[in-house]
């Protein structure tokens, strides 16, 4: 299966590589998965950028407001690519790539819309702010299991 079959489908594909160890790579972009939710935040967006223009009879702070709108919603607007490999998970955002290694995280949690790694054995309050969340795209029993058994490996191998 080619990389465009991959991104055409936003499914986590399994590709072997040299250690026998699957890949999982997808990409993930919620203004498309939720069309009508991606209208009214868009919306939203206009409105207070319109209502600071109005209030501040400011063309440079409606403008601020619009780029910093934008870029606290980036992970809701702009697609996020997920790569799950026998050393680590790696984020791909538009302004940012993010690298982890397995050896980081004791468990993890999944829920309806992803799954959290976190760096604790036992839960704990601080895993949110600690803890690294992978979303899902239509392949949440893959994602879990991958991440189970690489959690499993490490706590067997013993790695701090």
């Amino acid at each position: 299966m080619s990389s465009s079959d991959k991104s055409d489908n936003n499914i986590a594909v399994p590709v072997t590589v040299e250690d026998g160890v699957p890949i999982l790579e997808w990409v993930v972009h919620p203004v498309k998965r939720r069309p009508w939710v991606s209208v009214a935040v868009s919306l939203f967006v206009v409105a207070v950028v319109v209502l600071v223009r109005v209030t501040t009879e400011s063309q440079a702070f409606a403008v601020l407001a619009m780029i910093i709108m934008l870029a606290s919603l980036g992970k809701f607007y702009f697609p996020t690519r997920f790569l799950l490999n026998a050393k680590g998970v790696t984020i791909k955002s538009t302004t940012q790539t993010l690298t982890k290694e397995w050896k980081l995280y004791r468990s993890c949690y999944p829920d309806k819309n992803g799954l959290l790694l976190s760096p604790f054995a036992e839960p704990s309050r601080l895993e949110n702010f600690r803890g690294l969340y992978i979303m899902f795209q239509g392949n949440r029993d893959e994602v879990t299991a991958f991440c189970r058994e690489r959690i499993a490996e490490v706590t067997v191998e013993g790695k701090p």
